[in-house]
């Protein structure tokens, strides 16, 4: 999902919006994220979030240590 959409996944707190979700990007990763998807999972909330710069997942997933 990185290289092909832009994307990256989440576990994120159950109760937290897409609203939270994009600000928290914002705020912990200076990330921006352009959409963001939830679903419910048996390990919890995840977000697929894809982000609006062209390279966005690459360069967080670089710098998390990821790829």
């Amino acid at each position: 999902m990185i290289e092909k959409e832009n994307k990256l996944t989440f576990l994120v707190n159950s109760t937290a919006n897409k609203k939270q979700i994009a600000e928290a990007m914002k705020v912990l990763y200076e990330a921006n994220a352009s959409i963001i998807n939830t679903a419910r999972t048996g390990k919890g909330k995840k977000a697929m979030i894809e982000f609006s710069q062209p390279e966005g997942a690459r360069d967080l997933a670089t710098r998390l240590g990821l790829v």
